[in-house]
């Protein structure tokens, strides 16, 4: 029964860096390491993006609907699905925010 697969593992290699990289001070805590970078948005930045996306959704059956009226080329088929997208992302969005909120829970509740 040698016919085990066994994996050759080259955990140096195969994980790429992070802002949370251990790998270079041997000893170092992990949020010492801690950096910023312009690649990677902050958490606020998300949510505030996240927020305006939904915000701009919501207004486009509004918008929609209006053009119907006038005739500006679209139907009653593009009003249905705006408003079935706003509120989708309102639905994603209140899923969201819930599981924030358990998380920011879970975390205060650690005890040090």
């Amino acid at each position: 029964m040698n016919d085990k697969f066994i994996p050759k593992l080259r955990l140096k290699g195969d994980i790429s860096a992070t802002q949370l990289n251990t790998m270079e001070k041997p000893g170092s805590m992990r949020l010492d390491n801690i950096g910023t970078s312009n690649e990677i948005p902050k958490f606020k930045q998300v949510f505030t993006d996240l927020v305006q996306n939904v915000n701009h959704t919501m207004k486009a059956p509004d918008q929609i609907m209006e053009d119907a009226m006038l005739g500006n080329g679209a139907d009653i088929h593009d009003v249905m699905i705006a408003i079935n997208k706003a509120s989708l992302s309102v639905q994603v969005s209140t899923q969201m925010t819930s599981k924030v909120v358990q998380a920011y829970e879970k975390v205060m509740s650690i005890q040090l």
